[in-house]
């Protein structure tokens, strides 16, 4: 391991996210909010500074290609850094009072969860707000990949870094060089944040509250600037283009480069995205149907409007609500149940178990009754017209078994505070799948304050580790990593 190439690594990322956080001052002289100018300042002078020394006092030893072990340090190290970076500007405010729940707001953020401890979001001044939503959009790609982007300019190659923080199972390159996939992606990013919020902003929404809701929509994360979050609009068009973004979001983002360059049948063969598809729209027909015929809503294209809506956001893990569901019927609140055990696609910026890894599960399931009636046959797993290696079938399953103990570590540990049963299981589920809002205590309409700060430590901690897909957390402790 190299602990000096990955403070280094960890430096150029904070001055990253300390330029950004210069817009959040502009922010603030644009609306006139001088009190929170300093709340800002002194982190971004304070930080920068460091970083800039640290850099300067080791430019001569710190250079060199980092092993997988750096890659997997500098991703975890990275996120909790900017993470208690991001959180000063609530905490210096006085906006969020205690700093456990100004780090649980900003890993949330950062982690695209969307898990909120603020009771009245609407009484923060803008700039903070747009901070608050900012950090989704940065954590929705990814800040890994933003910096990989700028890697080799500063002499250090990047495809450890990515292939720790890869939101999939394996790491889908659209060109030869990391970095250059790396500016693609984030080319497609920004284009469709443009977009979307031209669409918002021509729905009736004023500029700054359709970018942040662009924001939270494309990195699937699920903060509104206001407190009934999407249902404070009541709009139609609003529900559908945000629901439409959420779909986008959760696709694989190589597809939307596929899809750019004219190269359709990657789409049409792609089984994960076929798969995506078909749970979204089979989820919503079957949720509207619900929603219709238990007159939730008075018409079909109502209830379908609803269902689309609230299905896409959590299978995509964004967390927006139109709707409260725990008002909804059974069968439908199980769909929703459901999904959060599903996910995006990976590649996304959406969270949970990812759609390939369910139908790589599904295809293995099928493959085994198969072989128990036919013993001496042979059936590869195929996805996409490829047959997939039985190492990569493993890592799934172990990923899975891991999935769930950790929710069930999580759930236990939530209901020693007295929490109840459902309320603690959909706490870690929520958390875990970055998905934000659950059932019960933390339903759409509820948030996290009323969690003990041990307790929002727990969750914070399942926020990132669901974020990192689980094994570059979990893999830290794990003895064998520290022995050379």
């Amino acid at each position: 391991m190299h602990p000096l190439i990955i403070l280094r690594i960890v430096c150029y990322l904070l001055l990253i996210v300390c330029a950004f956080m210069l817009t959040a001052v502009g922010m603030a002289l644009f609306y006139r909010e001088a009190a929170v100018i300093h709340s800002f300042a002194w982190p971004i002078l304070t930080v920068a500074f460091g970083a800039v020394v640290f850099l300067w006092l080791t430019r001569a030893s710190g250079r060199g290609q980092p092993s997988f072990k750096d890659g997997f340090l500098f991703v975890v190290g990275g996120w909790g850094a900017v993470a208690l970076l991001g959180a000063l500007p609530f905490y210096l405010s006085g906006s969020i009072p205690s700093f456990c729940d100004a780090y649980f707001e900003t890993i949330s953020g950062f982690t695209t969860t969307g898990a909120s401890i603020l009771k009245d979001i609407e009484a923060l001044p803008r700039a903070l707000l747009y901070w608050r939503s900012l950090t989704h959009w940065l954590g929705g790609m990814g800040i890994v990949v933003l910096t990989v982007a700028i890697l080799p300019l500063l002499g250090v190659g990047g495809l450890q870094l990515v292939k720790a923080e890869a939101p999939g199972p394996t790491v889908d390159k659209i060109t030869p060089r990391i970095a250059e996939t790396a500016k693609y992606l984030w080319y497609i990013y920004l284009g469709l944040t443009v977009l979307q919020t031209l669409l918002l902003k021509f729905g009736g929404m004023d500029f700054f509250d359709a970018l942040t809701h662009t924001f939270a929509t494309l990195a699937t994360g699920g903060f509104s600037t206001r407190n009934a979050s999407v249902a404070y609009y009541d709009s139609a068009y609003i529900d559908w283009v945000i629901t439409l973004f959420m779909v986008a979001a959760g696709m694989n983002f190589v597809l939307h480069f596929r899809l750019l360059t004219g190269d359709f049948r990657s789409l049409l063969r792609n089984t994960e995205l076929k798969a995506y598809g078909l749970i979204f729209v089979g989820a919503s027909l079957l949720v509207a149907g619900g929603l219709y015929f238990n007159q939730v809503y008075r018409s079909p294209i109502e209830s379908l409007r609803f269902a689309a809506f609230q299905v896409a956001s959590i299978l995509t893990t964004t967390g927006f609500a139109s709707a409260d569901y725990e008002s909804w019927p059974y069968m439908a609140q199980a769909i929703m149940l459901l999904l959060m055990f599903v996910g995006g696609c990976s590649g996304s910026t959406g969270g949970g178990v990812k759609v390939i890894r369910i139908v790589t599960l599904f295809k293995q399931a099928v493959n085994e009754m198969k072989f128990l009636i036919h013993p001496k046959a042979v059936f590869p797993l195929r996805f996409s017209g490829k047959v997939v290696r039985k190492n990569i079938v493993y890592a799934i399953s172990g990923f899975f078994f891991l999935y769930i103990a950790m929710l069930l570590l999580v759930t236990f540990v939530v209901s020693l505070s007295g929490i109840d049963l459902l309320s603690s299981l959909s706490a870690a589920l929520a958390t875990l799948g970055n998905i934000g809002p659950g059932f019960g205590l933390v339903g759409p309409t509820d948030n996290y304050a009323h969690f003990p700060n041990a307790i929002k430590w727990v969750l914070s901690f399942a926020m990132l580790a669901g974020r990192l897909e689980l094994y570059t957390v979990v893999v830290l402790f794990m003895p064998t990593f520290w022995r050379r």
